[in-house]
């Protein structure tokens, strides 16, 4: 029946009454005669089931299609990916929930997953969830459910990228309160005092050619999913902020010290110290583990080059020598907020420079 205070809204009535409506559904025809209507799709798939990462048939893994990078537009971006090994973090929006996501999708990878590159994810969303009120950040199996073939896996997996993806929209931002999707209450007041009847179609009688004299009408489909216009610039910006500190942590290189030492023979030392002032390293751990990509090149030019090392401890002068191209030194990593710090023996070389080369991290040079 309607509620006579709300004419909007329909209450079920008690399991002895007889209500004056019956739902019969979403507008459409039931087309097989099995009661349901519109239930008969035409086929699906989804983008986010069809990466080459834990990839699984549809029969497990609903909306896969018919295999890994199947999907011309999921294609296009790995492609794109493979040719740019300078991204070291994406971002991908969805909808609905207020939700920050980072892998794994399934159980299965939970080891993949490296506890180092964790605190950086942990680090990057849980200020999200200072930047977005009313957002979560979440990992997908655990908060969630499993995934097979998703994005976010076959970023960090596959590519060794610092990836999330953000679920825009969440009924929180209405009033500031938790009261869930669906809430119809919450909703009507929103249709009501917020979007001004915007979000509501007053039901009309309609002449329908299977269910003959019914009516039609409620909230409109979009709603609640997607946000009403005045939510969508703040929440827009909030979203973007967060894209735009999480690209703030990629690798950002500096070269802060080179000391000279002379060693006598006409011979001299020279010790670089290069940091990394943000929270990614020019390497994940996924990165290392796989050799995903090329290392760091720390060379010097303008002096004839003896011996070149990496230097592993200072304090107890440890040393790793590279004896193959010494003047072009090669750094597995520059973590996060860290040093890495490396030394020529050279002759000559009045005027020496010294350039760092990082696939993510850049380009930095140093000229005495």
């Amino acid at each position: 029946i309607k509620d006579p205070l709300d004419d909007r809204r329909l209450m079920e009535v008690g399991p002895e009454q007889k209500g004056d409506y019956e739902m019969l559904g979403y507008e459409g025809i039931d087309r097989d005669g099995d009661g349901r209507v519109n239930e008969d799709g035409i086929g699906y798939y989804d983008p986010n089931r069809d990466w080459g990462w834990n990839w699984q048939p549809d029969y497990v893994q609903r909306g896969a299609y018919k295999y890994p990078f199947s999907l011309p537009e999921t294609r296009a971006v790995a492609d794109f990916v493979m040719k740019h090994p300078n991204i070291a973090g994406a971002q991908s929006y969805h909808n609905y929930g207020g939700m920050i996501l980072r892998g794994p999708g399934a159980e299965e990878d939970v080891d993949t997953y490296n506890k180092e590159d964790v605190k950086i994810y942990d680090a990057i969303g849980k200020k999200g969830e200072e930047l977005i009120p009313g957002y979560k950040y979440l990992v997908v199996y655990k908060d969630l459910y499993s995934v097979f073939g998703g994005e976010l896996d076959w970023f960090y997996g596959g590519r060794g990228i610092y990836t999330y993806t953000n679920e825009l929209m969440v009924s929180y931002l209405y009033y500031h309160k938790n009261e869930g999707r669906g809430n119809q209450e919450e909703e009507l007041n929103v249709d009501k005092y917020l979007t001004f009847g915007d979000a509501f179609v007053p039901w009309a009688a309609y002449n329908h050619p299977q269910f003959g004299a019914i009516e039609i009408g409620g909230f409109k489909k979009n709603f609640s999913r997607a946000h009403p216009g005045f939510l969508l610039e703040q929440d827009a910006h909030r979203n973007m902020a967060f894209t735009i500190y999480h690209a703030y942590h990629t690798p950002k290189l500096s070269i802060i010290d080179v000391k000279e030492k002379t060693l006598g023979g006409g011979l001299k030392e020279i010790t670089a110290t290069m940091y990394n002032e943000r929270l990614m390293p020019t390497h994940s751990s996924q990165d290392l583990k796989y050799n995903i990509e090329r290392p760091d090149y720390v060379t010097l030019n303008g002096a004839n080059v003896i011996v070149g090392m990496v230097v592993e401890n200072e304090d107890f002068n440890k040393v790793k020598e590279q004896v193959q191209n010494p003047s072009k030194i090669s750094v597995t990593n520059i973590p996060g907020l860290g040093t890495v710090k490396v030394r020529w023996i050279i002759s000559g070389g009045g005027n020496y420079s010294i350039k760092v080369d990082s696939a993510k991290g850049g380009i930095v040079e140093w000229k005495k």
